[in-house]
């Protein structure tokens, strides 16, 4: 399985999560969409274990099968219809994540997160 990891899932993996530790480690590819990777960028900066969490963050990404997964024009077009469903059902979400759901969708990923408010994009595969 290719999985792309949110945010909280990356931080429960440095935190030893036992359950996303056997996720990563078993899945096909492990991507880190940019919009994640920004977000634990301003993460560190606020936080006071800046340069350990970025040295954890390079080796991570450094490691085989894992990739940084950038947006292109078709990411937009997934985020347009996207942003056009959440707003017709009445449940928006963070537009980060708008971001994330649309890399998910363009490149059939299943998405390891635990946020609540993805239940509202059915279409996307999670763990």
């Amino acid at each position: 399985m290719r999985v792309a990891l949110d945010t909280n899932r990356y931080t429960d993996l440095m935190r030893g999560d036992a359950a996303t530790t056997r996720a990563v480690e078993t899945a096909e590819a492990v991507f880190l969409p940019l919009f994640v990777l920004g977000e634990l960028r301003a993460g560190f900066a606020l936080g006071r274990h800046g340069a350990a969490n970025e040295g954890a963050l390079r080796q991570f990404l450094l490691r085989p099968g894992v990739e940084i997964l950038y947006p292109d024009q078709q990411t937009t077009l997934q985020y347009a219809a996207i942003y056009r469903q959440l707003r017709g059902q009445g449940t928006p979400i963070p537009t980060n994540d708008m971001w994330v759901a649309a890399l998910i969708l363009q490149h059939d990923l299943c998405l390891l997160d635990r946020d609540k408010h993805f239940d509202a994009l059915p279409q996307i595969t999670r763990m």
